[in-house]
């Protein structure tokens, strides 16, 4: 059996109730672990032990490095232990970024370690079963006994919807052939700045400005409905196209597709934003973050993987 890796980062999987029954991290590698079948002989990398809200892209670029070091140290599998506020986001950076060697496993827990119905055990034993299943690489998400590829997950309350890629069960893990890969031929640096502003009814330029002010060079909008903004926004985008910063519209409704259908929308696109078809806001900035550090362009990779 070749060796298996994890790589801890905190979340709710190591958390457990203080004395004024707020959820923070008190679990080690080690011991979540302990309450794993199947988890002995498995070599643990303590990396962090934050909330994942508290995870960016300087946390990014230390579990890429952290996950390279095991690779080249003859694991044959990686698991990263991780919160699910920012899973999806930090799922998608590790595959933009092409780290390779074998499959890289995402798990956390929806319950903390010390509530009745933990599901963190359960969680890092499916996760250590995909990442020593044959035939199994590239980067994947696994919770609640199914797998999703990174590109357009998203959490819900229940855990996460997206690109099923298998699943496992007691008999081990089935999963599917590799799915869209993204790849951008080269390492990619997390420093570049892309922002997120929301638009809403009567919603101004004044956050677009700002950010375009403070250095940011892409900017997500996360437009209503098909991808569409009022006037006033469309103005902010069209004065940050001119100022050289990417805009790419995702859209705030659950499963809404951007399209140029409605008149604001054309004019979002005719002022130079790219749609991001499918793409939920967070995961948009990943890959817009990607594009611009490779220096990529922009719409091409929104056709390809938006």
């Amino acid at each position: 059996m070749s060796k298996v890796v994890v790589i801890t980062t905190g979340g709710t999987i190591a958390t457990s109730a203080d004395a004024d029954g707020v959820a923070r991290t008190t679990r080690t590698g080690a011991d979540l672990l302990d309450a794993v079948d199947g988890g002995h002989g498995v070599e643990v990398v303590d990396l962090l032990a934050v909330d994942s809200s508290e995870l960016g892209p300087v946390e990014w670029a230390a579990i890429v490095t952290a996950v390279d070091v095991a690779f080249r140290g003859g694991a044959g599998g990686v698991v990263v232990t991780h919160g699910t506020d920012t899973m999806e986001e930090t799922a998608l950076w590790l595959d933009l970024a092409g780290v390779a060697g074998g499959p890289v496993v995402l798990t956390g827990a929806m319950h903390s370690a010390d509530a009745p119905d933990s599901d963190g055990p359960a969680n890092l034993r499916d996760a250590l079963a995909v990442a020593r299943a044959p035939g199994v690489d590239g980067v994947l998400v696994c919770l609640g006994g199914t797998v999703w590829r990174p590109l357009g997950l998203t959490k819900t309350a229940a855990g996460f919807v997206g690109d099923v890629a298998g699943t496992v069960s007691a008999s081990g893990a089935a999963i599917d052939g590799p799915g869209r890969r993204p790849g951008f031929g080269g390492p990619l640096s997390p420093s570049v700045r892309v922002d997120v502003v929301a638009a809403y009814a009567g919603s101004d330029a004044v956050a677009i400005d700002a950010h375009v002010a403070a250095g940011a060079r892409g900017i997500v909008l996360e437009a209503m409905g098909s991808g569409n903004a009022g006037a006033a926004v469309v103005d902010g985008v069209r004065r940050a196209r001119d100022a050289g910063v990417a805009v790419v519209v995702s859209t705030r409704v659950p499963g809404g597709r951007v399209s140029a259908r409605y008149g604001p929308g054309r004019a979002l696109a005719d002022a130079g934003a790219v749609a991001a078809p499918t793409i939920r806001p967070a995961q948009a900035r990943v890959l817009l973050m990607a594009a611009l550090s490779a220096g990529a362009d922009v719409h091409d990779v929104f056709s390809a993987w938006g």
